[in-house]
């Protein structure tokens, strides 16, 4: 389906730091809770499938992208506020959109 430049523009795509990952063992699929710094845009926590791939230790610190502008969604009794971004690789398994260099948190992907 193709898209016009102003639907591609109404996604907030943003980057953020993640300050803190915690289990979830509640999740139906394995997960983490992950809370990431948007900068102007706050602190926001959102449930990611990256158990494969990641640690909860090597996380901390890196800057992610995430769409904040999608509703909040209540996944068990948690709410996620942000979606985090990835890719599936051969095997289903979650990889991470993350930056190469340091942006500030909250700027906008263009």
């Amino acid at each position: 389906m193709e898209i016009n430049w102003s639907d591609f523009e109404k996604v907030e795509l943003r980057a953020g730091t993640v300050l803190e990952v915690l289990n979830f063992p509640e999740a139906r699929k394995p997960a983490y809770k992950v809370k990431v710094d948007f900068g102007e845009f706050g602190i926001r926590w959102s449930s990611a499938q990256i158990t494969f791939h990641y640690q909860k230790e090597d996380l901390v610190g890196r800057q992610i992208i995430g769409v904040i502008n999608f509703p909040k969604k209540q996944i068990g009794k948690f709410m996620s506020e942000f979606l985090v971004t990835g890719f599936a690789d051969e095997n289903g398994n979650i990889v991470l959109s993350t930056l190469q260099r340091k942006v500030p948190n909250g700027s906008k992907m263009i």
